[in-house]
C-alpha cells in the first residue's frame, strides 16, 4: 500500500469520448473528454452548457450555450456520465392527472 487514494472513477476509458458533467450549483455540461487527473479536474472539448429555466432552476431548457474548451474543476464535479448510450425517459414516478 503506497498509502494515496486512487480515484474511485476509472475515466481512462472515457477519453476522447462524449461525457456529460453536472456541476455543483446545477451546472450541467456536454462535450468531449480531452484529460483528467486524481483530482477529477476535467478537460472538455467542444464544451456545451444547457441552461437552466429561470421559474424553475431544477430544471433545464433547450437553450444552450457553447463553451469551447473548458477545464472543470474537481471539486465542482458531481456526476460524470457517457453521453452514448443513455437515453432519457420519461419519469415513472408521475401521476396521473385523474389519479
Amino acid at each position: 500500500q503506497s498509502g494515496r487514494k486512487e480515484t474511485v472513477l476509472d475515466l481512462a476509458k472515457f477519453v476522447d469520448k462524449g461525457v456529460q458533467v453536472k456541476l455543483t450549483g446545477g451546472r450541467q455540461v456536454v462535450g468531449t473528454l480531452k484529460g483528467y487527473d486524481q483530482l477529477l479536474n476535467l478537460v472538455l472539448d467542444e464544451a456545451v452548457e444547457h441552461l437552466r429555466d429561470a421559474d424553475d432552476p431544477l430544471k433545464t431548457t433547450d437553450q444552450k450555450r457553447s463553451l469551447g474548451l473548458i477545464v472543470c474543476r474537481g471539486t465542482a464535479v458531481m456526476l460524470v456520465a457517457p453521453t452514448d448510450g443513455t437515453d432519457e425517459i420519461s419519469n415513472p414516478f408521475l401521476q396521473p392527472d385523474g389519479a
